[in-house]
């Protein structure tokens, strides 16, 4: 199936729809995610400002490319619901992910240093995006400087992020990093005011594990470990965690 991108880039202008179905109207004032992927004190001209930047609110299917490694960078997307992985093509022809985007958070910043994308981000379920095409962003950063400021921290998070995947590749052990994992999405989710200590994962267990830089099994040892041990527990792909300070902590 053709990604979003090179959809994006047959049409001459925002107006034009992709031949995926439109999800509605934006309108950031009113949209559940604002306080997540908009900065605070924007006025209600800088939310008609930033509505009219975004083309359009978009379907992805379970699955589907947004981009391909290569592929020209053209947007930034955040995610207005379900979830995502950005995953990487090792010279050997493997694949590596290297991250997992939940709700609120943005795709595509991979793509601003070298002006093509490094990765591909696919959805892990029926997700709908938000498409920002980046000139006209950067464009408005200038004139909307709390938006600007968001757009720093959105860069800075994902060099943080990166950084954080070396030292959990470098220095962690097996239970260290499936622990640090489950801490993170717990966090993550907290921050979306979603439930911290019960959760469905969408990835799965091979999908952890390329992540972790480990084997499924050596995943689900871990995962049955902490069970075993009353700190968590599993059915398929829910999570309970039951005692948050006793998972290995780095």
């Amino acid at each position: 199936m053709m990604p979003l991108d090179e959809l994006e880039a047959q049409s001459s202008s925002c107006a034009l729809p992709s031949l995926r179905s439109l999800a509605g109207a934006v309108n950031c004032s009113k949209c559940a995610t604002r306080n997540i992927c908009m900065p605070a004190g924007l006025s209600e001209s800088d939310f008609q400002r930033i509505e009219a930047l975004i083309c359009s609110s978009r379907k992805v299917g379970r699955g589907e490319a947004v981009y391909r490694t290569g592929e020209p960078f053209q947007n930034i997307y955040t995610i207005k619901s379900g979830s995502f992985k950005t995953v990487a093509v090792l010279r050997e022809g493997q694949e590596q992910i290297t991250g997992f985007q939940l709700v609120g958070e943005p795709l595509g910043m991979d793509g601003i240093g070298s002006d093509s994308h490094v990765c591909d981000a696919v959805a892990l379920e029926d997700s709908t995006l938000c498409v920002i095409p980046f000139a006209q962003l950067e464009a408005l950063c200038y004139q909307v400087k709390p938006m600007q400021r968001h757009v720093h921290r959105w860069m800075c998070a994902e060099i943080a992020r990166e950084s954080g995947q070396l030292t959990l590749l470098g220095s962690m052990s097996a239970e260290q990093r499936v622990s640090s994992f489950l801490l993170n999405v717990s966090q993550r989710l907290q921050a979306r005011g979603y439930s911290s200590t019960e959760f469905h994962l969408r990835m799965t267990r091979e999908e952890i594990g390329s992540y972790l830089g480990l084997k499924l099994e050596t995943v689900s040892r871990m995962l049955s470990r902490f069970q075993k041990e009353n700190l968590i527990d599993v059915q398929g792909r829910l999570i309970r965690i039951l005692d948050i300070d006793g998972l290995p902590h780095p």
